[in-house]
């Protein structure tokens, strides 16, 4: 931040302390070592290592010399050494400063941190080796990511006033494990006009997005070892949260019309502590959970005294037809964990999402909550409870869903005009992204991924989202926030990609 002198001339930022400052030495006075050496030799290793950067300027001798419990001489002496020996400079009149320009391959290395390779075992849970299999760390945000979110000027206005209103962090203390009320009765009145769920405002629990949301409850309904049910293919974030928490994961198989639950009256295994879905749009094929099986699903989870986990990940984009009602909202016996999240619709950036627990789960969920992460941030969560509560979110929704419909058609059509030879894509009444499938010019899709990263664009694969069914290569390709000149580029790159692959395959 810069200060400005009275002849309008940007003035010389304000000095302030460095990370050096807080530097804390620990001088043994009944080691035969010297104190001088023994300070040297602190600082030295704190420059070698990278603790001290270069440019950060050291305190004061005097400064030093009070929080240190040093004589001001003994560490004049210090500084002097380090003088000498380049790992410092004095400035006149300003101070003493960590040297620049010292050896890349100095600072910060292992070999000057002292530290050598050893044939020890250093383990690591199974459970995170198998979460290393899966790379799960974001696309680069391009055309065709997932999960891209652009505002129009309006809702970013709103926000940053919004964000304005609540910024007093010198008031701010601990707060309520569940999150703040404000927002969790936004939440309830938001989800039964829109969702039909069923809740109370002290049902919720604030989370950091809906993967937290499933950690979350998956640490309190599934002990290790204990069996899963998820759709096969599933989100992998998801499935690897159950590996993690050391469940036992089998798949059960999906269809156009969602997850299979006639083979449900056939499953002769142990119980399973808790069902996985994504009824309102299957993730990743994208299709919906009719009410017959619905209802099915409910009711072997009744007899089997398990608990399903609804992720309503994008519910709020419906282009076509009435919105699909949640699941939740029909359950009578309380089976429903209701996941949602604010990513799609709002930010990925703002971090705010939702679970809904039975009543029941509420004490237990509570006793949880603080061991994982005490409270969920405030200033986001006020932000959106007033952007529900002032009325904002609902023609924010009308103008997303608008834009977005528009993105989906733009790229249906040009994938029909420059991809048909390769891609069956058929028109998603729902969501963020279309599922693809091959025309039968390629049946590799992890292949065809990587060859569309080295395009410029994203398409992510499907086939290492199954479990146990035979893998049919899918790609998904995101389309929200997709403007129109930027779908001409992206689909003209990945019919390249395409022509490419296909062509070096029929040699």
């Amino acid at each position: 931040m810069q200060t400005t002198s009275t002849n309008n001339q940007p003035a010389k930022a304000l000095r302030r302390e460095s990370a050096a400052a807080g530097f804390l030495p620990v001088i043994d006075a009944s080691s035969s070592v010297p104190a001088v050496r023994q300070l040297y030799l602190q600082l030295r290793d704190g420059i070698v290592s990278g603790l001290l950067q270069p440019d950060h300027r050291l305190p004061s001798t005097r400064l030093a010399s009070l929080e240190w419990s040093l004589s001001r001489g003994l560490v004049t002496e210090v500084y002097e050494m380090l003088i000498a020996e380049g790992y410092a400079v004095g400035r006149h009149g300003s101070g003493t400063y960590i040297a620049s320009g010292l050896p890349a391959m100095l600072i910060g290395s292992d070999k000057a941190r002292g530290i050598t390779r050893t044939t020890k075992r250093r383990g690591i849970s199974v459970a995170a080796m198998r979460a290393m299999q899966t790379d799960l760390a974001p696309p680069p945000q391009v055309a065709f990511s997932t999960g891209r979110v652009v505002h129009d000027a309006r809702t970013a206005g709103l926000l940053k006033r919004l964000t304005y209103r609540h910024i007093d962090y010198a008031t701010d203390t601990y707060r309520d494990p569940q999150g703040e009320v404000s927002l969790r009765q936004a939440i309830a009145a938001h989800l039964a006009a829109s969702r039909g769920v069923r809740c109370e405002p002290d049902q919720i629990f604030i989370t950091s997005g809906t993967q937290q949301a499933l950690d979350f409850i998956i640490r309190v309904l599934v002990s290790p070892d204990e069996t899963v049910m998820v759709e096969d293919p599933c989100y992998p974030p998801a499935r690897l949260a159950f590996v993690l928490n050391g469940a036992q994961v089998t798949g059960l198989p999906v269809d156009d019309e969602g997850l299979i639950t006639g083979n449900l009256a056939a499953y002769d295994g142990k119980a399973p502590a808790a069902i996985y879905v994504t009824p309102s749009h299957q993730y990743p094929s994208g299709s919906a959970l009719p009410l017959a099986r619905r209802l099915e699903l409910l009711a072997f989870a009744e007899e089997r005294g398990s608990w399903i986990i609804e992720d309503d990940y994008d519910s709020e984009f419906r282009y076509d037809g009435h919105p699909i009602a949640s699941l939740q909202g029909l359950d009578t016996t309380r089976r429903v964990i209701y996941a949602g999240t604010f990513s799609k619709a709002l930010l990925p950036s703002i971090r705010v999402g939702y679970l809904i627990v039975p009543s029941d789960l509420v004490p237990v969920c509570r006793a949880i909550r603080p061991i994982m992460d005490r409270f969920p941030a405030p200033l986001h969560q006020h932000v959106v409870a007033d952007f529900l509560n002032e009325g904002y979110f609902a023609s924010h929704l009308r103008r997303l869903r608008e834009s977005y419909r528009a993105s989906r058609n733009n790229l249906a059509m040009l994938l029909k005009e420059r991809l048909s030879d390769h891609l069956i894509a058929p028109l998603p009444e729902q969501g963020i992204h279309f599922t693809v499938k091959s025309t039968g010019t390629w049946h590799d899709d992890c292949a065809l991924a990587d060859a569309a990263m080295k395009g410029g664009v994203v398409v992510i694969p499907v086939s290492p989202m199954h479990i146990f069914t035979a893998a049919e290569p899918r790609l998904l390709l995101g389309f929200s926030g997709l403007k129109p000149k930027e779908a001409e580029i992206a689909t003209a790159r990945l019919a390249r990609v395409f022509d490419s692959v296909t062509k070096h395959k029929a040699r």
